[in-house]
């Protein structure tokens, strides 16, 4: 298994929007970055990706499972750029903010940090764990 963090405008599409989607989840598409699509294109079914709110948030919200692996994005005229299908997993009892990912020494290799544009990006198993444990500890 895999582990990914994937960017979504909450305006654009929310946790709350991914949670409704229900068992058959919702088609992750619209990325047009070469970087991020040749992520979406490693994602294997049964992959776990935090579900990140940017823009407004600028938080981890939650977690997505990938259900289907990469097929032609349909929103993608020209048929290069691809999609996947995730679906709601859970919601993190605490979201953790980018300002405390930022704060975290052991988190400054992220991509999320390095590379704040990229859409879609590998998370580390031991980044994974560190977030993970931070969505459940309320800060001082």
């Amino acid at each position: 298994m895999r582990y990914w963090l994937m960017k979504s405008e909450p305006d654009v599409w929310s946790l709350e929007q991914q949670e409704k989607s229900g068992a058959k989840g919702a088609t992750w598409d619209g990325v047009r970055n070469y970087q991020a699509a040749n992520n979406l294109k490693k994602m294997k079914i049964g992959d776990l990706c935090y579900f990140y709110h940017s823009n407004i948030g600028k938080e981890i919200v939650g977690v997505v499972e990938v259900i289907k692996e990469a097929f032609i994005d349909k929103t993608d005229l020209k048929k290069r750029f691809v999609a996947v299908q995730v679906k709601f997993k859970k919601r993190l009892k605490i979201p953790v903010t980018l300002e405390k990912i930022k704060k975290n020494k052991a988190l400054s290799r992220l991509p999320l940090i390095k590379q704040s544009r990229l859409s879609v990006m590998p998370i580390d198993y031991k980044s994974w764990k560190i977030i993970d444990k931070m969505s459940k500890m309320n800060s001082a």
